[in-house]
């Protein structure tokens, strides 16, 4: 009987999505040659090879892309086993990370999760932040179990369920007009600047940043010392100590973006997993 670990068949599913041993390394946070060595055990455990070089990288074998067709129903397997055990268990326990941008991490998910830690204190819930195609190939690739990411979104495999519409404002310093003053926004790249350079082309004006930044905090600090203005979701500007030393202003016209939760189709939703969902869906 051929035996392989559950690590082997993640790292050896990886491979094959990201194309190469090494970019599998770098999701991994391993050496390129320890996840060499993982297919070489289980192509040992399988006796058969798995993956062969091609002029333009690695790809699966007959016998792996057999394999890989398995994989998933493997690990859904694995999970309802553990899932069915699980509900004879009073307290709900787990790990269920979430993934989203930076700017819904800080000012949305911090009253969340300390709720689910009153309520559940012996479910882990982790956060890994990115932009919405970072998000969509780590719930892609099960590094993520549920990601809340802008519209639009899509992938293989993947349920997308829109959850709130949230509105942009414009930002400047205390007393200072809009009028004139250079633009800092988001960096390139997000699907939320992409809707900010849409919205301006779409006033007549060509999006020209004198900053292009990563963090929301870094931008409402760099706009606070009157260097320029910014257009920013409202969920950063809600309380008074996010508003300190600005002035908000509704935008014309009004410029929205819909957020949206997204899981695999085939994900086994566990108990963690509903009670982050509804901490959610309540939050909004």
């Amino acid at each position: 009987m051929s035996h392989f670990s559950l690590d082997q068949l993640a790292t050896y599913k990886l491979v094959i999505a990201r194309g190469s041993f090494t970019g599998a390394a770098e999701v991994l946070g391993i050496s390129q040659p320890a996840v060499s060595l993982q297919i070489r055990q289980l192509e040992q455990a399988l006796q058969t090879r798995l993956i062969e070089r091609s002029g333009r990288g690695i790809r699966p074998t007959a016998a792996g892309e057999t394999f890989l067709a398995h994989c998933a129903h493997i690990e859904n397997a694995v999970t309802t086993a553990i899932q069915s055990v699980a509900i004879y268990q009073q307290a709900i326990s787990g790990h269920v990370t979430i993934g989203t941008g930076a700017t819904t991490c800080i000012h949305l998910l911090p009253p969340v999760l300390q709720q689910l830690r009153e309520d559940f204190p012996l479910l882990t819930v982790g956060v890994r932040t990115g932009n919405t195609s970072d998000i969509l190939r780590a719930v892609e690739e099960n590094r993520v179990d549920i990601g809340l990411v802008t519209m639009p979104a899509s992938g293989r495999n993947l349920a997308i369920s829109p959850l709130f519409n949230e509105s942009f404002v414009a930002i400047t310093a205390e007393g200072q007009p809009r009028q004139a003053l250079p633009l800092i926004v988001f960096e390139s790249g997000s699907s939320t600047r992409q809707l900010i350079d849409e919205w301006l082309l779409d006033k007549g004006e060509h999006a020209a940043p004198v900053m292009e930044l990563g963090s929301i905090e870094a931008i409402k600090r760099m706009v606070r010392a009157g260097l320029g203005y910014s257009i920013v979701p409202d969920v950063a500007v809600q309380t008074e100590e996010d508003r300190l030393g600005l002035r908000v202003t509704p935008l014309q016209p009004p410029l929205q973006r819909t957020l949206a939760l997204v899981m695999r189709q085939d994900k086994v939703v566990t108990r963690g997993m509903t009670e982050v969902l509804n901490g959610l869906k309540r939050r909004v």
